[in-house]
């Protein structure tokens, strides 16, 4: 596969020159000198294109520096001249190249600017607004929900089928957490609740929801894709955003980011800043009522993040374009908590304090080149991208109370490293036929060790009456995932019927060893409690027990997508994927993830992936005063990755529990989803949706009887069981403009009960109310707003599995956030439009 691909990266390379076709015979040609009318400055890189009697192409160029151009080799006859450039009116004039006038000089051609560009720095619609798409839904954000809140995660929340849990930051789309978040179409190694704090919600242009992606995109996440696309500037001069905001309940929270550039000719710079510093509180209980225990936590987190881009775009020539840019992102946090256990025996009580200190760094490094062949929108682009993560984890650990466990320390350190080659080529065949080719090769390694000072029960001696304890064995996992990939896609045009047919092809291999080291004299030959799993190969190595696993698999991902436009305001579209869930480092890392005095999380390193097949069906219509999208969807899941839940055997009591990941049987899901956009008057604004999903879940849970009083090992019984989960979700954003420069905005949403492993969840909604005022020529905007009004968002429910219980969390919801957005810019005039490979602009950077 490695050759292969080698094989198809020189053939697409050799591609770009080889397709550049030899001109036809031609006698004549043009020269001239471009301005901008107002302000008599020459305008670079207007496109001139020469058309012949019937519009078509014949040749064409682009002005220089200098705003000189141009064109010869242009054939005998008359022909049209046709001027353009983004922002500016189109220029037309009559040629007529013959023998005795060859040489046309047009002289200087003043470009009228466009009045609805004037003094333009970014334009940012009223309104928020759904479309959707062949193969995505692309909300393009509005002024009404990028000031619902600072932060790209305060939007989230407002979309359809979008979900972000407010204690831990992660993001699910269509209740699946296995979903890929990218910006501007590239994945980034910023943890995505770190990611969601530092992209200010101004510089957010649109998000895409990719639920099936096509052959192109890599074919992780069950439910798809988010592609976060920010706000570029493409104006000659210097362009700046400022933006600031504040939060506050009970503790203050303030993020603040910079996005500056500057253009002139064909270079442009840019660099931006985004910093997140946040304090937030959480607590809650967990009430097991039949053992009469009741355990009590409060948490307290304070963190602060700081996020750095640094780039440049060159354009070369009207053919060829270079970019570089590189981010680094600085995370400082610690998070001090309490739990407080109490037993039906107080002799038991177990009061623990823990301070959880964690840094770490992100740094990204990414070249792009690309090359715009001879046919317009035929190109080949190649892209090299490295990301590299470092972070240092330290937990102190301290018991008080009559059951006086030991104190401890762990030291874990963290460093991983990806690295992504990207050859993509694109060729239009005719208008309606367009074919996509391209290869990746994708290196990934994480190396994560662990150094402690706590005791733990011999695993070379359990049958011990009572146990016996040894130092913690430092560990070291270390963990590979090589993926080379070929795709291609066929797109086809005709009536009122489109089609898009794509495959992709991977090769993977995946190699996870852990090598855990004893102090002298512990180890012996046996090695029993170590081989539970027949797929990991257990080794005796002196001191240290080596366990590893491999997994080395090909598998193909077709995808296909039909589009039927019945009418203007009527549009049918049917999709369908194959996608994968590789499991996460989290899930592999046999590495203790967390740990309170009843509960510690592992990670499984012999996870295999879990694959789904995906059928999407949507219908759009377009209204007099908005439009309604519906879909349907089914997914196949295969191999599911579930949590399960274990008693920890090293606890005498076993009231102790471990909570892991494992593959489980082929289940399936599907869902319903309903979204609008209306507007009842010129003043009044609703987006609006429901979703509904329903899936059955298969897991595993150890139990034991509640009769017996005084349990051991042998008492421990798994039990296999079965979840039939459907969850609903409503949400709806009225927008009610007052004045031309004051709006109000009013939010709902409501979460139906839901169920996992252990609890079967309540349900919850939540209120927003806000104001938003823009004021100094329309450059500044500032807004307030009011969020989870009621106070009603907190995460309760009830279990009974392995025994009853009943949770209750709580955190900080109740909040006022105020912000300000400031826009500048020199706005001398536009910069030529160019795409890059996800087909985003690539003008000016972003704050990513």
């Amino acid at each position: 596969m490695r050759n292969l691909i080698l094989g198809i990266l020189l053939f697409l390379t050799n591609l770009s020159y080889s397709n550049i076709a030899e001109p036809p015979e031609s006698t004549g040609s043009i020269n001239g000198t471009i301005i901008d009318k107002q302000l008599q400055e020459p305008l670079p890189f207007v496109t001139i294109t020469i058309l012949d009697a019937n519009g078509g192409i014949i040749t064409g160029g682009i002005s220089d520096d200098n705003g000189n151009f141009l064109v010869d080799k242009i054939p005998e006859g008359k022909h049209s001249v046709a001027i353009q450039f983004i922002g500016y009116k189109t220029y037309s004039q009559k040629i007529d190249v013959t023998k005795k006038n060859k040489k046309i000089d047009l002289g200087v051609i003043a470009l009228e600017e466009e009045a609805a560009t004037l003094n333009e720095v970014t334009v940012v619609a009223e309104v928020t607004t759904i479309k959707q798409k062949v193969d995505r839904k692309v909300i393009t954000i509005g002024k009404d929900l990028s000031t619902t809140g600072p932060t790209a995660g305060d939007i989230m929340n407002n979309l359809p089928s979008v979900s972000v849990d407010q204690q831990t930051g992660s993001l699910s789309l269509r209740g699946n957490q296995n979903v890929q978040v990218m910006v501007d179409g590239k994945l980034s190694n910023v943890p995505v609740d770190q990611l969601l704090k530092q992209i200010p919600s101004t510089s957010i242009k649109q998000i895409e929801l990719i639920t099936n992606p096509s052959a192109k995109y890599n074919p992780e996440g069950m439910s798809g894709l988010i592609n976060i696309i920010l706000h570029k500037n493409s104006n000659l001069g210097y362009n700046a955003t400022l933006n600031t905001g504040f939060t506050y309940q009970d503790n203050p929270k303030w993020n603040a980011g910079v996005d500056l550039n500057y253009r002139n000719g064909k270079v442009n710079l840019y660099s931006s800043w985004g910093g997140n510093y946040n304090k937030e509180r959480n607590y809650g209980f967990v009430d097991r009522p039949n053992e009469s225990i009741y355990q009590d936590f409060g948490f307290f987190n304070d963190n602060n993040s700081n996020l750095f881009k640094v780039g440049v775009d060159y354009y070369i020539n009207d053919k060829n374009t270079l970019s570089i840019f590189t981010n680094q992102n600085l995370f400082n946090g610690y998070v001090d908590g309490t739990a407080d256990v109490d037993f039906n025996v107080d002799e038991n009580d177990v009061f623990q304090t823990f301070h959880n200190g964690n840094k770490n760094t992100s740094e990204q490094y990414n070249v792009d080149y690309k090359v715009d062949l001879a046919k317009e929108g035929s190109y080949v682009e190649l892209e090299i991208d490295h990301n590299i993560f470092d972070g240092n984890e330290s937990g102190d650990f301290r018991f008080l109370g009559v059951n006086t466990a030991q104190d401890y320390n762990d030291l874990i350190d963290t460093e991983r490293n990806r690295t992504t080659i990207n050859l993509d080529y694109e060729h239009p065949i005719s208008e309606s036929l367009k074919v996509e080719a391209g290869a990746q090769a994708r290196i990934f390694d994480s190396k994560i060790n662990r150094s402690s000072n706590q005791l733990v029960i011999n695993p070379f001696n359990l049958n011990s009456d009572p146990e016996t304890f040894i130092p913690s064995p430092s560990t070291n996992f270390d963990y590979s995932r090589d993926i080379y990939s070929l795709y291609g896609s066929l797109n086809k045009k005709w009536d009122k019927w489109s089609a898009q047919f794509g495959l992709r092809v991977e090769s993977v291999s995946v190699n996870a060893r852990t090598n855990e080291t004893f102090e002298e004299g512990i180890v012996t030959d046996d090695l029993s409690s170590f081989e539970t799993d027949p797929s990991v190969k257990v080794t005796r190595a002196g001191n240290s027990v080596i366990r590893i696993f491999g997994n080395d698999y090909q598998q193909l991902y077709p995808s296909l997508f039909l589009t039927y436009s019945a009418s203007e305001k009527n549009q049918y579209q049917f999709s369908y994927s194959r996608r994968v869930d590789r499991p996460g480092i989290g899930q592999v890392n046999p590495i203790r993830e967390f740990s309170t005095p009843l509960l510690s999380g592992f990670g499984n390193p012999s996870l295999v992936p879990q694959f789904t097949n995906s059928v999407e069906v949507n219908y759009t219509r377009t209204l007099k005063k908005g439009s309604i999208t519906a879909g349907l969807f089914y997914r196949k899941v295969s191999d599911m990755i579930n949590q399960a839940l274990l008693y920890n055997r090293t606890d005498p009591n076993l009231n102790s529990l471990v909570f892991t990941n494992d593959n489980f049987d082929d289940t399936a899901s599907y869902g319903v989803e309903v979204s609008s956009n209306y507007k009842p008057t010129k003043w009044w604004s609703i987006n609006a949706s429901f979703d509904l999903f329903a899936q059955k879940q298969t897991s595993f849970t150890e139990t034991i009887d509640p009769s017996i009083t005084d349990p051991t090992v042998n008492d421990i019984e798994d039990a296999n069981f079965e979840i039939d989960n459907v969850v609903y979700n409503f949400r709806v954003f009225n927008n009610f403009k007052a004045t031309k420069k004051l709006s109000f905005s009013a939010f709902l949403l409501y979460r139906g009960p839901n169920q996992n492993v252990q609890f079967d969840i309540d349900p919850m909604f939540m209120t927003n109310v806000g104001a938003r005022y823009t004021f100094w020529k329309d450059k500044a905007t500032f807004s307030l707003n009011y969020n989870d009004v009621f106070n009603t968002m907190k995460f309760q429910g009830t279990g009974t599995r392995p025994f009853n219980q009943n949770i209750q969390f709580n955190w900080e919801s109740n909040t006022i956030n105020a912000a300000l957005s400031v826009r500048l810019g020199s706005n001398k005039y536009r910069a030529k439009s160019r795409k890059r490979r996800n087909k985003d602009e690539k003008e000016g950077g972003g704050i990513f």
